[in-house]
Parts: C-alpha cells; structure tokens; sequence
C-alpha cells in the first residue's frame, strides 16, 4: 500500500480535494435553504438535480473526451464547477440552484470519470487493487472531512460557499501536473437493460432501491437536520456519521458475503437498516441516538449497493461484467433522481421524519424482495470476490475495481 501511496498521492490528493468541495456543497445547500426560507419540497428539487446532471454526464462525458481529450476535459468542467459553487450565494433561489446543481452533477460526473481514468492508467495489474481500495477510502475521508469545516464559518454568509471553490480549484494543480501521461479512454459496451434483468432480477430492482436510499442519504441529510432544528455542528455530525459507518463496515461486510450467501447478508442489512429507522422514527434517541443511527443507516447502504454488483457479478462471464455494472450505474442513477423528490414530497406531507419513514420503506421493500428471490433461485457460485465500490462511482472506478477482484478470485487455489 505505501509503493501505491507513493506513486499515485497526487491523483488521490486531488480526489480528496474534489470530494471535500463536493461534500461540503451537499451539506450547506441544505443549511443555507432553510435559512433562506425555501421550502422542503422546493428543495427536494434542488437535490435530486444533481443526480440528473450526475446521470446525464455519465452518458455524455465519454463522448467529450474521445473528441477533445482528458485535459482539456477536465479543465473545463473543473472551472465551471468552481464557477458555479460560488454563484449559489449569489442567487439564493430554488429554481437557480436546481440549474446549478444540475450542472454541477454533470461536471463532477466528468471531473471523476477523467480523475479515475488517469487512477487506473497509472497503477499496474499487481497494484491496482490497492489503488482502487485507497481510492474509495480517500472518497468517505473527503466527504467525512468537509462536514469538519462546516463549522468553520457561518452558513448565511458567503465563506463557505468560497472554500469549496477554492479546494475543488486546488484539486486540479495535483492532478494536472501529473507526470502519468493521460489514458486512452474507451467507451464501456453496453448490455440492454432487458438482457440485464433477465441475468439478475434482484440485481436490477435492489440497485435502484439503493439509489433512493443513497440519494435521500447524501441529498436530504442536512435538509431534515435542518427541519428538525438541529445545529449546524450537529447537522454536519451527522452527516459525517453517514459516511463513517459506510467506511468501518464496508470491509467486514465485505469479508463476509465472500465466505456466506450474498443474498443473505444483503437481506439481514436490510431488515437492520429497516428496523434503526423505525426505531428513530417512533423515538427520540437525543443527538447521540441520532448519529448511532447514521451511522448504522450509512453502514448499511454503502455495502448493500457493492453487494449487489458483485452478486450480479456471479452470474456473469468476465467480459459482460463491465457492461452490466455500467447498465446498473444507470438503474442507480435513475433510482437516485426520485430519491431526494419523493422524501421532499412525504416531508412536506407528515412532517421531517418523512425522511425516516422514506429510507425505511425502501429498505423493508429490498429485503422483502430479497427473500423472495432466494425461493427463485439457488444460490449461485461466487465467483467474484467483493469490490469495496462507492455509489458515487463512475463506470471506470467500477470496471477497475471488479477487474481487480476478479484476478484476485482467478489466483485462489482451486
């Protein structure tokens, strides 16, 4: 790991950049709405358009970058970014930040898939394991890292809408001045969605719950701990406690499902995921409770949505397996849209907690569907060692990191 570190911190200095700016953005949007008096549903709007722009630059970006090149790419997007998360203080309306986050999705979409493609162009076979997992570490740490500077100033001025600026501007001298000359990036082939389903139907319906769930997660946190009156370091905490209990379980959980039936961890993760959210729901478990709760929630999701690509994964031959992760990148990113809109909607209808009772249900739908699928089917061979993968990964950062899991199964011992 330290041989990787050496070689590749640049790449992943400016990934931690680009994630706490992008971190951050997430958390004050949420903060500063509320005290700008934009209501909860109108909000919703403003979240879910960054999984739109998200989506749509994952469709797109490829194209760009085979016509014009990674660098030229990359700086554009990059500056618009920067651009963009210093006008949202000054135009503090619903429908200007909608257009802002959607464009915004769209580029941090670019900007991740140019970053991950230099990643895994400048680590070998032997290494590129390790690079992927210090990758997806250094995501949670950027994200965890920018609710600590929440703190640092107050969300109703316009300082915080600056730092992000400044750390997603800073993030491209490390990766721009990489001595790694820029990859040959090809386009994924596809697998119709038809084809997809038909190879595994729990694949397909459990990855779009999962985006839901991630979106509500990553969208509508700082929204309802804003609603519920919570403080600006409590709102970041909690936020951060998300991201934490992700990172602590992805590795063990991981562990596991490679030893056990995939559809049995990701229906027990479910059931508890379901049953913490119930239980805040109906309680009042005080700041601590709150953040215990994240942190389950949060190491619930993270694991379930790797857990799904690898046990598609298992039905497949290597040379589909990156067209099939592509086509659920897809399913995800559609399930993540209505995440934030319809946790809006039940907000404004019964209250903040809406937010609880919207995860909840999602989750008890995946494990009730889970257990059905296990009359269906038996279980299959695992072929495919679990890849710790973020939801918030592109097609490129997957590809490599089921490559890599897969010559890791393919050098066991039969």
């Amino acid at each position: 790991m330290l041989t990787v570190l050496r070689t590749t911190w640049p790449l992943l200095l400016g990934i931690l950049l680009l994630m706490v700016g992008n971190g951050m953005q997430g958390t004050l949007l949420g903060i500063r709405g509320n005290i700008e008096g934009i209501s909860t549903s109108h909000m919703s709007v403003v979240m879910a358009a960054y999984f739109g722009g998200f989506l749509l630059g994952s469709r797109v970006v490829p194209g760009m970058i085979q016509k014009v090149g990674h660098v030229r790419v990359f700086a554009a997007l990059g500056s618009l970014i920067s651009s963009l998360l210093i006008l949202y203080a000054v135009a503090p309306h619903w429908i200007a930040w909608a257009a802002m986050r959607f464009l915004i999705g769209f580029c941090f979409s670019g900007v991740y898939i140019t970053s991950e493609s230099w990643l895994n162009a400048s680590t070998t076979n032997d290494s590129r394991g390790q690079a992927m997992s210090a990758y997806m570490i250094v995501q949670m740490l950027g994200i965890i890292s920018a609710q600590l500077l929440m703190n640092t100033a107050d969300p109703a001025g316009y300082l915080l809408f600056v730092i992000p600026s400044v750390l997603v501007s800073l993030s491209f001298l490390p990766i721009l001045l990489s001595t790694q000359p820029a990859p040959q990036f090809t386009t994924l082939k596809r697998m119709s969605f038809g084809k997809l389903f038909r190879v595994s139907p729990l694949g397909c319906v459990g990855i779009f719950l999962m985006g839901g769930v991630f979106s509500a997660l990553f969208g509508m946190a700082s929204v309802w701990g804003s609603s519920k009156g919570l403080s600006v370091t409590e709102i970041s905490a909690f936020v951060a406690a998300i991201y934490t209990g992700g990172l602590v379980l992805q590795y063990p959980i991981g562990w596991l499902s490679d030893h056990s039936d995939r559809r049995l961890i990701v229906l027990g993760l479910a059931i508890l995921g379901f049953v913490t959210c119930l239980a805040t729901y109906r309680l009042d478990p005080g700041i601590w409770g709150l953040l215990a709760a994240a942190a389950l929630v949060g190491g619930v999701a993270n694991p379930i949505y790797s857990l799904l690509l690898a046990y598609t994964n298992d039905f497949l031959d290597a040379s589909d397996m990156a067209a099939a992760s592509a086509g659920l990148l897809f399913i995800n990113g559609v399930g993540a849209m209505t995440g934030p809109l319809i946790t809006g909607w039940m907000m404004s209808a019964i209250g903040p907690d809406g937010f609880w009772i919207y995860i909840g249900l999602l989750l008890v739908m995946l494990a009730a569907y889970t257990g059905w699928r296990r009359t269906r089917r038996p279980t299959p061979t695992q072929d495919q060692n679990f890849a710790v993968i973020a939801p918030s990964a592109t097609p490129v950062a997957v590809e490599a990191a089921l490559e890599n899991a897969g010559a890791e199964d393919a050098g066991k011992p039969a």
